[in-house]
């Protein structure tokens, strides 16, 4: 068909773009046909007229001034081409629908993996009431170095990780890796000293750190920056759903009675025949992003991309850009962001402590076991409230996670100040400090909501995720026998923990209201109103179409209209 070429000739980019984003386009090659309009006719939802009204943003190459510079694929985001030269508008009650069908078939498996992924974890932690230490004659040293040896591995692994999860297909990576945990995690039931067990859980850990970083991609993908508060908080809050079910499977497992396989044993091969189910699922049911999600017809795949547009994030971006790594590693946020996730997870060392520390209240093995399971509910009740006062008020993100971690220090205070006869009590006092976890959960949430650039977003993720791997790898060795039974010191480092983690999520929401303030006051920046990208339509003509700034993958400080949410 003719194209219309458009009314009013946009000034020249090269004039009005600066040198530090003209160096990351490179060359002017046709892009492959992909167009909406080609899933249109497919789908038999091709108008004529409405097609005739859009093409005033096509123009054809012929046409173009010598100094017009045109934009390859590979420079931004894989959803240019799925609506370049559209303008769709959805309605209200058009984006829920696609929302609840996005919600029906990735949520579940999101939170069945998470579930799966915790357990799996704390696998270690059960198995210690169930007879790993004798078994596999564990010194203290030695037991916690199983802890950390899985948060070591997690953060050398981490950030190629996060690079293969932008290379490759997230959902396929993930697969993978799940298949090779599960694996590992059924090998620990051959292990007979700490040297095979130091072998499955390194590779336990190098495994999944697969899992937060390409969830936390996955989510940014797929929702809005209100829905990711949300769905994070879904997600992570299976992590207590798991230890209440880990408590269920561990109580089977401690009155399995089998000659020369003891329940710590079954307790893993049961926990990574569960892991097996999952990587096969992922493999064949995970989508990897919108613009190819199998559950979704072409017209919903553009739909759901336009969905997210004020997110000002993007989809993804399959090539590395170097410019955006160097501006993670400048941007304060960053390291204020991963300074809050290392000093955050320093009390997470309570992970394998907890049946430990329960039992030396005086409690019995199976008493240990099911009380395990009152962990659990806290956090998913306290993740739950918390995530949804947060999504519910404007900008409560910061305020809503400092103050749930008022409960911890409370918690803290009880367990070094009531006297050591005190059970009840000092129980109560463990069970305050599982509430703090919600400050973390919105910080995952949070951190993707406010970095834009593909590249930018998962070396940002990696730096959080591997600051997460330095407290939870440094906080077993607190846990020392000559500090038993009271354990005062561990227990006050983890009190002043949690007074400095708020004091943190505060202060970056300073930072980050300063900045919206800074560029409120800026003169409107169009900079990127008038870019396109090379195309070719159903008749084979080589045409620009217009691409939305959202879509040119820049980062959140290229970007001047991107507004932080506090």
């Amino acid at each position: 068909m003719q194209r219309i070429p458009r009314h009013r000739r946009a000034p020249s980019l090269a004039s009005l773009l600066p040198l530090s984003f003209l160096r990351r386009w490179r060359g002017y090659t046709a892009l492959e046909a992909d167009s909406v309009e080609m899933s249109a006719r497919e789908s038999g939802s091709y108008d004529e007229k409405a097609d005739v009204k859009d093409a005033v943003h096509d123009v054809a190459v012929s046409e173009l001034a010598p100094h017009h510079v045109a934009f390859t694929n590979d420079q931004v985001d894989t959803a240019a081409q799925l609506v370049a030269g559209q303008d769709i508008e959805l309605d209200p009650a058009e984006a829920a629908r696609i929302r609840k069908k996005i919600d029906w078939h990735i949520l579940p498996m999101m939170c069945m993996l998470y579930w799966v992924q915790f357990m799996d974890k704390t696998t270690l932690g059960s198995s210690a009431i169930l007879g790993i230490r004798q078994a596999t004659h564990l010194t203290t040293n030695q037991y916690n170095w199983l802890g950390t040896i899985f948060y070591l591995s997690y953060l050398v692994f981490e950030y190629p990780q996060n690079l293969a999860l932008q290379r490759f297909p997230v959902g396929k990576w993930m697969s993978i890796n799940i298949f090779v945990w599960a694996v590992a995690l059924c090998s620990h039931a051959a292990c007979k000293n700490f040297a095979g067990l130091f072998v499955v859980r390194l590779i336990l850990g190098m495994c999944e750190g697969s899992i937060t970083a390409g969830f936390m991609i996955v989510s940014s993908m797929f929702y809005t920056r209100t829905e990711q508060t949300l769905r994070v908080g879904y997600w992570f809050l299976m992590n207590g759903t798991a230890q209440i079910i880990s408590g269920f499977i561990s109580f089977g497992a401690l009155h399995i009675n089998t000659p020369k396989f003891e329940p710590w044993q079954w307790l893993m091969v049961i926990t990574g025949a569960i892991t097996l189910c999952n990587a096969v699922a992922y493999w064949f049911f995970f989508p990897d992003s919108p613009t190819t999600a199998w559950f979704l017809t072409p017209d919903e795949r553009a739909k759901a991309v336009a969905r997210i547009k004020g997110n000002q994030t993007g989809v993804e971006n399959k090539h590395f850009k170097m410019d955006q790594f160097y501006e993670a590693l400048r941007d304060p946020k960053t390291w204020l962001f991963a300074l809050f996730s290392a000093i955050d997870n320093i009390p997470n060392s309570l992970t394998n402590q907890r049946q430990i520390i329960v039992s030396s209240f005086g409690f019995s093995n199976l008493q240990t076991t099911l009380l395990g399971c009152v962990d659990g509910m806290i956090e998913i009740v306290t993740i739950f409230v918390g995530v949804t006062v947060a999504a519910k008020f404007t900008d409560a993100r910061a305020y809503v996670g400092a103050a749930w971690f008022l409960p911890n220090i409370i918690g803290v205070l009880l367990i070094n100040l009531l006297p050591w006869s005190d059970k009840v009590g000092l129980l109560f006092g463990q069970w305050l400090t599982g509430v703090g976890t919600t400050g973390f959960v919105l910080a995952l949430s949070w951190l993707s909501s406010v970095t834009a650039g593909h590249t930018k977003r998962v070396t940002v993720n990696a730096i959080m995720l591997i600051a997460y791997c330095v407290g939870n790898a440094a906080a077993p060795f607190m846990w020392q026998a000559k500090y038993q039974p009271r354990n005062h010191v561990p227990w006050t480092i983890i009190g002043i923990c949690y007074v400095v983690c708020p004091a943190l999520m505060l202060g970056i929401r300073w930072l980050l209201a300063r900045e919206n303030r800074k560029r409120d006051a800026e003169p409107v920046d169009d900079t990127y109103d008038d870019v396109y990208v090379e195309v070719v339509d159903a008749d084979g003509k080589r045409v620009e179409k217009k691409v939305s700034k959202e879509f040119l993958d820049l980062t959140d400080i290229e970007n001047r209209d991107f507004r932080y949410v506090l």
